[in-house]
């Protein structure tokens, strides 16, 4: 069912407008290199799935947990890095003050 909704969701990815917000004078990022490293975190989430259920030792399991947690947290990071150069650079670039305040917005509620 997983996949499935996945082959779903990404055709609606490519039939969607390729801005994020609306507009058209940006294009919204690719993000699919990281598709590779989020699906070695959801490895590692089966993986740690089999230990609960095979009863490991309770630090083998977090020390699992800590580094799909931090392999997710490192993919975000990236995926901000490029929101940051790039949708956000544009906003400010286009001068653009409601733009620019939304991009501020959306930068505020990520960061706290």
């Amino acid at each position: 069912m997983l996949k499935k909704n996945k082959t779903q969701i990404l055709k609606q990815k490519k039939e969607a407008t390729p801005n994020h917000d609306g507009t058209s004078h940006r294009k919204h990022p690719s993000h699919e290199a990281h598709l590779k490293r989020l699906h070695r975190v959801q490895g590692q989430l089966d993986g740690i799935e089999g230990m609960i259920l095979a009863q490991r030792y309770c630090p083998d399991i977090i020390a699992q947990l800590r580094a799909a947690s931090s392999a997710l947290k490192a993919i975000e990071a990236e995926i901000f890095k490029t929101h940051l150069r790039g949708c956000v650079k544009s906003a400010f670039m286009c001068k653009d003050p409601f733009e620019t305040n939304k991009k501020i917005e959306e930068v505020m509620k990520m960061v706290f």
